[in-house]
């Protein structure tokens, strides 16, 4: 009997929208930048916070998303955090910045600046 394999899922699902501004991240990257990097610092008031930033290396557990515009990696040490989240990009008269709807939070700081699982 033949095993078939399927695709895996992708950790963290994002909106067209994010995907639109990895690609804009992308097309103003400096020099030597491969994609961007998701990941969730210790800070803020809850503990964790989200952090996109450029980054010239991927990491040996890093997790891969290839986007239309660009690839993402996911922190090795933020994935359990992150799976099964959406990654949105909303933009209104006052603010601009990605959202994140993580079902592994169990709480956030009123500021909404970082979160607890």
């Amino acid at each position: 009997m033949a095993t078939t394999l399927r695709a895996r899922p992708a950790a963290l699902n994002l909106t067209e929208t994010a995907h639109a501004r990895i690609a804009d991240l992308m097309a103003r990257a400096p020099g030597g930048a491969i994609g961007v990097k998701l990941s969730t610092p210790k800070r803020g008031c809850s503990g964790l916070a989200y952090s996109v930033d450029y980054v010239t290396e991927a990491k040996p557990f890093d997790e891969r998303i290839d986007t239309p515009g660009g690839t993402l990696f996911v922190d090795g040490g933020s994935i359990l955090y992150l799976i099964g989240s959406t990654m949105d990009w909303v933009e209104d008269d006052f603010t601009a910045g990605f959202v994140f709807q993580n079902p592994n939070a169990k709480g956030a700081c009123g500021c909404g600046e970082s979160f607890t699982v």
